[in-house]
């Protein structure tokens, strides 16, 4: 029989369990129903506004206010706990070995921390993390003019990498900013400086080296804690507007070159050998020289001795000087004449010349004892005559 028919619940009960609906005497105060979701929108509510400063009711028997009391405080608790753990996850950081961190604490510089795990307090701490290793690099091009006033268009790159994190956090507001302002300035001045061949041609590493050296003091002065590693110079060029009058500059400058290539080739060939031509003039001028004192000292000294001979015998060394100046002058001569005596009329010829003629081709031995019997034929004829006076050459 279902409980809710007539007759076949007597004692009033729900299928709960629990005691009858009505009446707040007898049984009725401890019989149990299912939860009242009413109620827990109504509890939560009072949570709530116990939580936010909201009055929450009371009940009949006054025990609402404890229970409102309790509820706020575990509210309270777990937003402090989230909140706590949130803060906690942002106040931990790792700084990798190639990093530094700088911490600020109420604005003001406190510490540089290296790598590792590390923590700060926000919102009294602030944290500014950059990569100290790593270099950077920052390209430029613009239209600039040289000394003779040529406008010319240069591309460049500057590296760069931090050296000091505080000056580079705290010293300059924009340190990025305030590296390109000073490479404009840095590169302006030295193309200003420099001619427009060298800024075209080999002009540009010694260009980039002025440029990173005035750059990198520049940055000095101001405290930027940026170190300037390279400064590189691309090929610079004039405005498009412009280009083809600097190719035909160009084109007259490559042709003066090449001139001057040909003209330092044919000095090069000329003249070392003019020099060695007249450095053999002068050691022939030398040799001359010193042959004609030699001779001369020579001669000197022969006449001295002479001298000596002639005075202790004048009448041989007379004879002996005649003979000798005789052969000296026979001796381009072919011919030999022998003469007698004064009253006779003798003149024996001997074709010399022929003989040695027809035996041209033999040796100089041979035609020396051609000349050696010849000359001794001439002694023994004048012995014969009795004349003293032989004269005895050939040709050589």
């Amino acid at each position: 029989m279902a409980w809710n028919e007539p007759g076949g619940n007597s004692n009033n009960q729900d299928p709960w369990g629990g005691g009858g609906r009505g009446g707040k005497g007898g049984g009725g105060g401890d019989r149990k129903g299912p939860p009242d979701l009413d109620e827990a929108f109504r509890k939560l509510q009072d949570n709530l506004n116990g939580l936010f400063g909201g009055r929450k009711k009371r009940g009949s028997d006054g025990s609402g206010s404890d229970s409102g009391k309790s509820g706020g405080f575990g509210l309270l608790f777990v937003a402090l706990a989230v909140v706590g753990v949130f803060w906690l996850y942002n106040a931990i950081y790792v700084v990798d070995e190639q990093e530094q961190a700088v911490v600020l604490r109420f604005g003001k510089y406190y510490e540089t921390v290296g790598p590792g795990l590390n923590i700060y307090f926000p919102p009294i701490d602030r944290k500014f993390q950059e990569n100290v290793t790593r270099e950077r690099a920052y390209s430029k091009q613009g239209q600039m003019l040289t000394e003779d006033e040529n406008i010319i268009e240069v591309p460049l790159t500057v590296q760069y990498k931090i050296s000091s994190l505080k000056d580079y956090v705290l010293n300059v507001d924009m340190p990025e900013t305030s590296l390109q302002h000073a490479t404009d300035s840095a590169v302006r001045h030295v193309v200003g400086s420099t001619e427009m061949d060298q800024v075209l041609t080999e002009g540009r590493e010694q260009m980039a080296g002025d440029v990173r050296e005035r750059l990198q003091r520049f940055l000095d002065t101001y405290r930027t804690g940026i170190t300037v590693t390279q400064v590189n110079l691309q090929s610079a060029a004039a405005p498009r507007e412009v280009q083809e009058a600097f190719d035909d500059v160009i084109r007259a400058r490559e042709d003066e070159q090449r001139e001057k290539n040909l003209a330092e080739t044919y000095a090069n060939g000329v003249v070392p050998e003019a020099r060695g031509q007249a450095q053999r003039l002068i050691e022939d001028a030398s040799g001359y020289r010193d042959e004609v004192i030699s001779r001369a000292q020579g001669e000197a000294d022969r006449f001295t001795a002479l001298v000596a001979e002639y005075r202790k015998a004048p009448e041989i060394t007379r004879e002996r000087l005649y003979l000798d100046t005789m052969q000296q002058m026979m001796t381009n001569t072919s011919k030999v004449l022998v003469t007698g005596d004064k009253g006779q009329n003798n003149l024996l010829y001997l074709p010399l010349d022929k003989m040695i003629d027809s035996r041209g081709g033999s040796s100089n031995s041979s035609s020396g004892a051609v000349g050696a019997g010849a000359a001794d034929l001439g002694a023994r004829v004048g012995n014969n005559v009795g004349q003293p006076d032989v004269r005895t050459r050939e040709s050589r």
